[in-house]
Protein backbone atom coordinates (compact mmCIF):
# COMPACT_ATOMS: atom_id res chain seq x y z
CA UNK A 1 0.00 0.00 0.00
CA UNK A 2 1.06 3.63 -0.82
CA UNK A 3 0.99 6.06 2.09
CA UNK A 4 0.80 9.66 1.69
CA UNK A 5 0.92 11.52 4.90
CA UNK A 6 0.96 15.16 5.39
CA UNK A 7 2.47 17.20 8.33
CA UNK A 8 4.96 13.42 8.94
CA UNK A 9 7.21 15.06 11.27
CA UNK A 10 4.46 16.32 13.80
CA UNK A 11 4.37 14.07 17.01
CA UNK A 12 0.94 12.27 15.44
CA UNK A 13 2.66 12.31 12.05
CA UNK A 14 5.68 10.89 12.84
CA UNK A 15 3.86 8.30 15.06
CA UNK A 16 1.60 7.23 12.23
CA UNK A 17 4.63 7.10 9.48
CA UNK A 18 6.25 4.95 12.00
CA UNK A 19 3.69 2.30 12.14
CA UNK A 20 2.34 2.59 8.58
CA UNK A 21 6.23 2.36 7.23
CA UNK A 22 6.47 -1.45 9.20
CA UNK A 23 3.40 -2.82 6.19
CA UNK A 24 3.65 -0.11 3.58
CA UNK A 25 5.36 2.07 1.56
CA UNK A 26 5.08 5.74 2.99
CA UNK A 27 5.63 8.99 1.89
CA UNK A 28 5.75 11.93 4.94
CA UNK A 29 4.93 15.58 3.66
CA UNK A 30 6.54 18.28 5.40
CA UNK A 31 7.73 21.85 5.93
CA UNK A 32 10.26 22.82 8.14
CA UNK A 33 11.75 20.03 9.83
CA UNK A 34 14.90 18.84 8.03
CA UNK A 35 16.67 16.86 11.05
CA UNK A 36 12.90 15.69 12.19
CA UNK A 37 12.46 14.27 8.37
CA UNK A 38 16.03 12.48 8.63
CA UNK A 39 15.47 11.08 11.66
CA UNK A 40 12.68 9.38 9.73
CA UNK A 41 13.95 8.66 6.54
CA UNK A 42 16.39 6.82 8.39
CA UNK A 43 14.35 4.92 10.99
CA UNK A 44 12.10 3.93 8.96
CA UNK A 45 12.95 3.82 5.05
CA UNK A 46 10.57 6.15 3.94
CA UNK A 47 10.35 9.11 1.36
CA UNK A 48 10.07 12.04 3.01
CA UNK A 49 9.63 15.44 0.98
CA UNK A 50 10.17 19.21 1.95
CA UNK A 51 6.87 21.39 0.23
CA UNK A 52 4.34 24.49 1.38
CA UNK A 53 1.58 22.54 0.45
CA UNK A 54 -0.81 25.76 1.26
CA UNK A 55 1.10 27.01 -2.08
CA UNK A 56 -0.98 24.91 -4.98
CA UNK A 57 1.53 24.52 -7.50
CA UNK A 58 3.44 23.19 -4.80
CA UNK A 59 0.73 20.36 -3.61
CA UNK A 60 0.18 19.35 -7.07
CA UNK A 61 4.23 19.21 -7.71
CA UNK A 62 4.04 16.69 -5.17
CA UNK A 63 0.92 14.47 -5.81
CA UNK A 64 2.48 14.31 -9.83
CA UNK A 65 6.19 12.88 -8.30
CA UNK A 66 4.41 10.56 -5.65
CA UNK A 67 2.39 9.32 -9.02
CA UNK A 68 5.29 9.25 -10.90
CA UNK A 69 7.27 7.04 -8.81
CA UNK A 70 4.89 4.93 -7.38
CA UNK A 71 1.94 4.77 -9.50
CA UNK A 72 -1.13 5.14 -7.27
CA UNK A 73 -1.83 6.35 -3.70
CA UNK A 74 -3.88 4.11 -1.89
CA UNK A 75 -4.46 6.12 1.44
CA UNK A 76 -3.70 9.85 1.86
CA UNK A 77 -3.77 11.13 5.57
CA UNK A 78 -4.18 15.01 5.78
CA UNK A 79 -2.70 15.72 9.59
CA UNK A 80 -0.92 18.94 8.68
CA UNK A 81 -1.84 21.47 10.97
CA UNK A 82 -1.16 24.22 13.74
CA UNK A 83 -2.87 25.30 16.94
CA UNK A 84 -3.00 28.95 18.60
CA UNK A 85 -4.13 30.36 21.61
CA UNK A 86 -5.74 33.82 22.13
CA UNK A 87 -9.39 35.91 22.72
CA UNK A 88 -10.85 36.36 19.74
CA UNK A 89 -10.25 40.04 19.67
CA UNK A 90 -6.69 39.43 19.47
CA UNK A 91 -6.81 37.23 16.32
CA UNK A 92 -5.33 38.97 13.91
CA UNK A 93 -5.70 38.90 9.99
CA UNK A 94 -2.53 37.19 9.53
CA UNK A 95 -3.58 34.31 12.62
CA UNK A 96 -6.29 33.25 10.53
CA UNK A 97 -5.42 33.25 7.17
CA UNK A 98 -2.41 30.78 8.39
CA UNK A 99 -4.82 28.93 10.26
CA UNK A 100 -6.93 28.34 7.40
CA UNK A 101 -3.93 28.10 5.04
CA UNK A 102 -2.07 24.87 6.74
CA UNK A 103 -5.99 23.56 8.39
CA UNK A 104 -7.74 23.80 5.02
CA UNK A 105 -5.89 25.10 1.61
CA UNK A 106 -3.27 22.04 2.33
CA UNK A 107 -5.78 19.86 2.55
CA UNK A 108 -7.98 20.89 -0.60
CA UNK A 109 -5.15 21.50 -2.88
CA UNK A 110 -3.07 17.75 -1.74
CA UNK A 111 -6.28 15.99 -1.94
CA UNK A 112 -7.99 17.33 -5.10
CA UNK A 113 -4.74 16.31 -7.04
CA UNK A 114 -4.33 12.99 -5.54
CA UNK A 115 -8.55 12.08 -5.86
CA UNK A 116 -8.53 11.92 -9.67
CA UNK A 117 -5.57 9.37 -9.45
CA UNK A 118 -7.99 6.85 -7.04
CA UNK A 119 -10.82 7.83 -9.24
CA UNK A 120 -9.46 6.31 -11.66
CA UNK A 121 -8.42 3.17 -9.69
CA UNK A 122 -11.99 3.05 -8.34
CA UNK A 123 -10.18 2.76 -4.66
CA UNK A 124 -8.98 5.21 -1.82
CA UNK A 125 -8.81 6.04 1.07
CA UNK A 126 -8.56 9.30 2.83
CA UNK A 127 -8.51 10.03 6.18
CA UNK A 128 -8.41 13.75 7.58
CA UNK A 129 -7.17 15.02 11.42
CA UNK A 130 -9.56 17.13 13.24
CA UNK A 131 -9.77 17.65 16.87
CA UNK A 132 -12.09 17.32 19.89
CA UNK A 133 -12.25 21.12 19.28
CA UNK A 134 -13.73 21.38 15.26
CA UNK A 135 -16.81 19.13 17.19
CA UNK A 136 -17.47 21.30 20.23
CA UNK A 137 -15.46 24.48 19.95
CA UNK A 138 -13.18 25.70 22.88
CA UNK A 139 -12.64 28.75 23.98
CA UNK A 140 -9.86 31.32 22.90
CA UNK A 141 -9.04 29.09 20.01
CA UNK A 142 -11.88 30.35 17.85
CA UNK A 143 -9.57 30.20 14.82
CA UNK A 144 -8.50 26.48 15.49
CA UNK A 145 -12.16 25.21 16.32
CA UNK A 146 -13.30 26.71 12.85
CA UNK A 147 -10.88 25.16 11.03
CA UNK A 148 -10.93 21.76 12.37
CA UNK A 149 -15.18 21.98 11.98
CA UNK A 150 -13.99 22.88 8.45
CA UNK A 151 -12.12 19.78 8.23
CA UNK A 152 -15.25 17.55 9.40
CA UNK A 153 -17.84 19.21 6.87
CA UNK A 154 -15.22 18.46 4.11
CA UNK A 155 -14.92 14.71 4.81
CA UNK A 156 -18.67 14.26 5.44
CA UNK A 157 -19.20 15.99 1.93
CA UNK A 158 -16.22 14.34 0.52
CA UNK A 159 -17.49 11.29 1.59
CA UNK A 160 -20.81 10.96 0.37
CA UNK A 161 -19.59 11.94 -3.51
CA UNK A 162 -16.58 9.10 -3.61
CA UNK A 163 -18.44 6.51 -2.01
CA UNK A 164 -19.73 5.75 -5.81
CA UNK A 165 -16.14 5.69 -6.95
CA UNK A 166 -15.19 3.24 -4.12
CA UNK A 167 -13.31 5.68 -2.35
CA UNK A 168 -13.58 5.56 1.58
CA UNK A 169 -13.35 9.30 3.54
CA UNK A 170 -13.21 9.34 7.38
CA UNK A 171 -11.91 12.23 10.29
CA UNK A 172 -10.19 11.43 13.22
CA UNK A 173 -10.81 14.09 16.36
CA UNK A 174 -7.95 13.39 18.74
CA UNK A 175 -8.44 15.17 22.29
CA UNK A 176 -5.75 16.35 24.57
CA UNK A 177 -2.60 14.76 23.34
CA UNK A 178 0.62 14.69 24.36
CA UNK A 179 2.53 16.49 21.83
CA UNK A 180 5.21 19.84 21.81
CA UNK A 181 1.55 21.20 19.89
CA UNK A 182 -0.09 21.20 23.22
CA UNK A 183 2.85 21.30 25.79
CA UNK A 184 4.00 24.27 24.08
CA UNK A 185 0.59 26.33 24.71
CA UNK A 186 -0.79 24.39 27.78
CA UNK A 187 1.04 24.54 31.47
CA UNK A 188 2.01 21.44 33.28
CA UNK A 189 -1.23 22.42 35.80
CA UNK A 190 -3.65 22.62 32.29
CA UNK A 191 -2.86 19.10 31.52
CA UNK A 192 -3.62 17.53 34.79
CA UNK A 193 -6.77 19.40 34.83
CA UNK A 194 -7.25 18.05 31.25
CA UNK A 195 -6.17 14.65 32.50
CA UNK A 196 -8.64 14.65 35.56
CA UNK A 197 -11.92 15.85 33.18
CA UNK A 198 -10.71 12.78 31.08
CA UNK A 199 -12.96 9.59 32.34
CA UNK A 200 -9.83 7.15 31.37
CA UNK A 201 -7.59 10.00 33.47
CA UNK A 202 -5.04 10.11 31.24
CA UNK A 203 -3.75 12.13 28.68
CA UNK A 204 -3.46 10.37 25.08
CA UNK A 205 -0.39 9.81 22.85
CA UNK A 206 0.31 10.23 19.54
CA UNK A 207 0.70 6.40 19.18
CA UNK A 208 -3.48 6.32 19.61
CA UNK A 209 -3.97 8.70 16.93
CA UNK A 210 -1.98 6.38 14.56
CA UNK A 211 -3.69 3.44 15.80
CA UNK A 212 -6.70 4.84 15.13
CA UNK A 213 -5.32 6.09 11.30
CA UNK A 214 -4.74 2.02 11.14
CA UNK A 215 -8.28 0.95 12.05
CA UNK A 216 -9.88 3.35 9.09
CA UNK A 217 -7.59 2.41 7.06
CA UNK A 218 -8.26 -1.18 7.22
CA UNK A 219 -12.24 -0.66 7.67
CA UNK A 220 -13.60 -1.30 4.50
CA UNK A 221 -17.43 -0.49 5.35
CA UNK A 222 -16.88 2.89 7.12
CA UNK A 223 -16.79 6.04 5.63
CA UNK A 224 -17.91 10.03 6.47
CA UNK A 225 -17.27 9.03 10.19
CA UNK A 226 -15.32 11.52 12.95
CA UNK A 227 -13.54 9.46 15.19
CA UNK A 228 -13.23 10.60 18.65
CA UNK A 229 -10.15 9.62 20.13
CA UNK A 230 -10.24 11.42 23.60
CA UNK A 231 -10.33 8.93 26.36
CA UNK A 232 -13.80 9.80 26.61
CA UNK A 233 -13.49 13.60 27.09
CA UNK A 234 -16.46 14.27 25.28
Amino acid sequence: MVVVITGATGAIGSAMTRLFSRTDDVIGIYAKNDQGAAILEKECGCLMIKADITDKKSAEMVIDVIIKKYGKIDLLINNAGISQIKLFTDITDEDWHNMMNISLNAMFYITKRAVPYMIKRQSGCIINISSVWGVHGASCEVHYSTAKAGIIGFTKALAKELGPSGIRVNCIAPGVIDSPMNNNHLSEKDMEELKQQTPLQKIGTPEDVAQAAKYLSDAQFVTGQVLGVDGGFY
